[in-house]
């Protein structure tokens, strides 16, 4: 769908171009400590430093009543190219969730750490004892390039590592080069003179940019979402380069049928040492062609969608001086992590463990902050966050894995072991109460609605069944909701669009098959549909390809 331009520049494009760089007034919002709040123009400049403003929701109500300003706090998001973290790193998490957060830690579909409720006077300190530990949130939110996803296939490890070092290597190059972000949180220097951006530019890109490098058969990253894609081409364990994608996209407004998801296209192959060029160029060209005045159009799929797969791919060429060859073949068989123990091949072991809704917490019978708090103080290797919100103890040594092993019993870190196929799966993102998008719960809802879909798969005889269920708040899709069999996306509270027929690699989008129902209306038409299926189905066949080979809804070849 082609979307128009109006010449006029959004107000997100008037606050970058004043921001000087990305400084704004946000030294200034720091130090006034009449609110909890921070100017309005810096809600924009600080997701470029990797924070969102938030208030709790379940109370803003009553703090109204009460003549009070909503309780703001605020939501800090890690930069880790790949989602790989130390032991000394996450024990420096564990302790800023427990002594400036809410008491947990989140792992976000795009293998980050995020921290939540931070208040505005603990910030700096939150953020400088991240920059102790060589981590840090610049470029973690923003019109920029974000977090850089990676394959976490823990048994491929050695195309992994090559694949992860271009990982970091974009990342690198993709960072933003102003010094804001160490003038106001880590206390540098003040620059004299000019500066720039080489890559960006003074006012960055029209909209938010999401990078993903994936290694087949597994499609961990649901690299199709992305607005550029790697996808790592292997022969005979030696990575021969990448098939590049380009233009992938969830984020949709309800109603709106200008807005809509999009699916990556394929550019063609190149080898490794073209990654650099083509991702800085294909950068370079939405910095340019990107439309900046309508934001809701401002994202990569827009751009191609206007100009065209072609015109744009013969730009990149023409700037990155490549030439993309034809498509490798290649092909993916799951989007899903693998639970349990594997083995690399450099004779340690790995162990993917379950976090539903990616939320790090301690409950009763399930002490996961205290955990893996434990698990980090003797853990030798790393850890590796996945873009399922799963998290792999990773490179365990044979002589630990009795030792990890007791302290996940210890501890009831074992959900990859005791939860259904359905719930090992599914994802939601963090909705209610923090985020200011969110229509209806996701992430508190999660294990109530998966349990009442398991029991209509166990009254048809298919509790055992592989299927993906995801539940998102709003249509933004930071849960991925489109790429699922099951999708729920919020409409009000209450309420959600039921999605259908995704299939299970990560390479088909489901279809909107009913608006704006309540659960027991869900709940009543996948009953049916289930029913339906345990009768009809094909030997193997998955849920969402039954419902596309039965036409319950029409999905694209």
């Amino acid at each position: 769908m082609r979307t128009a331009m109006t010449n006029k520049l959004s107000d997100v494009e008037r606050i970058k171009t004043e921001s000087r760089y990305l400084r704004g007034r946000l030294i200034d919002s720091l130090a006034d400590d009449i609110t909890g709040a921070i100017h309005p123009d810096d809600t924009q400049v600080i997701k470029f430093h990797g924070s969102y403003q938030q208030d709790d929701r379940d109370i803003r109500a009553e703090r109204q009543e009460q003549k009070l300003e909503p309780l703001y706090s605020f939501m800090l998001r890690v930069r880790m190219p790949g989602g790989v973290a130390t032991p000394t790193q996450w024990l420096a998490m564990d302790e800023l969730a427990r002594t400036y957060g809410n008491n947990t830690l989140k792992l976000t579909t795009r293998q980050a750490f995020q921290l939540h409720g931070v208040l505005k006077r603990n910030l700096k300190s939150t953020i400088q004892k991240m920059n102790s530990v060589a981590l840090d949130t610049i470029a973690a939110c923003g019109d920029i390039n974000r977090n850089i996803l990676c394959s976490a296939t823990p048994e491929q490890s050695m195309v992994w590592q090559r694949v992860y070092e271009d990982v970091k290597a974009v990342a690198e190059l993709l960072l933003p080069k102003t010094r804001a972000y160490h003038e106001i949180w880590l206390d540098g220097e003040k620059v004299e003179g000019s500066e720039s951006e080489p890559i960006y530019g003074a006012t960055y890109l029209p909209r938010k940019f999401k990078t993903a490098f994936v290694v087949p058969p597994v499609n961990d990253v649901d690299v199709f979402a992305h607005d550029m894609g790697f996808i790592a081409v292997v022969e005979n364990g030696e990575l021969l380069g990448y098939n590049v994608t380009v233009g992938g996209g969830l984020g949709s407004t309800h109603g709106d049928k200008t807005t809509y998801p999009r699916l990556a296209s394929t550019l063609g192959f190149i080898t490794p040492d073209k990654v650099l060029a083509v991702a800085e160029h294909i950068v370079t060209v939405q910095r340019d062609w990107g439309n900046r005045e309508t934001r809701k159009w401002a994202r990569l799929k827009y751009t191609i969608d206007r100009v065209g797969i072609d015109a744009f791919k013969a730009e990149v060429e023409k700037r990155a001086n490549v030439v993309f060859a034809p498509t490798r073949e290649f092909s993916f068989d799951t989007n899903t992590d693998r639970f349990g123990w594997t083995e690399g091949v450099n004779g340690t072991h790995h162990l993917t463990l379950r976090i539903e809704g990616g939320r790090v917490i301690d409950r009763p019978g399930e002490l996961w902050l205290t955990g893996l708090r434990e698990i980090a103080k003797v853990h030798r290797g790393d850890f590796r966050l996945t873009a399922n919100q799963n998290l792999v103890i990773a490179n365990v040594p044979s002589t630990q894995r009795a030792a990890i092993d007791a302290l996940v019993l210890r501890y009831g870190l074992n959900a990859y072991a005791t939860f259904s196929e359905l719930r090992q799966r599914a994802i939601a993102c963090v909705a209610l109460p923090t985020c200011s998008l969110a229509f209806a719960e996701a992430e508190r809802y999660l294990p109530e609605f998966s349990q009442k879909i398991e029991a209509l798969l166990q009254k048809n005889g298919l509790l055992h069944l592989p299927l993906h269920l995801r539940i998102t708040g709003c249509p933004n899709g930071c849960g991925r909701p489109w790429l699922s069999e099951i999708g729920l996306i919020g409409k009000a509270p209450g309420k959600y669009n039921l999605y259908l027929g995704g299939d299970q690699a990560g390479t088909r989008f489901n279809v909107l098959y009913k608006e704006t129902l309540d659960e027991q209306q869900i709940l009543t038409e996948l009953d049916g549909l289930i029913a339906r299926f345990a009768r009809e189905r094909k030997p193997q066949e998955s849920f969402g390809d039954w419902v596309a080979r039965n036409e319950i809804v029409t999905v694209a070849a």
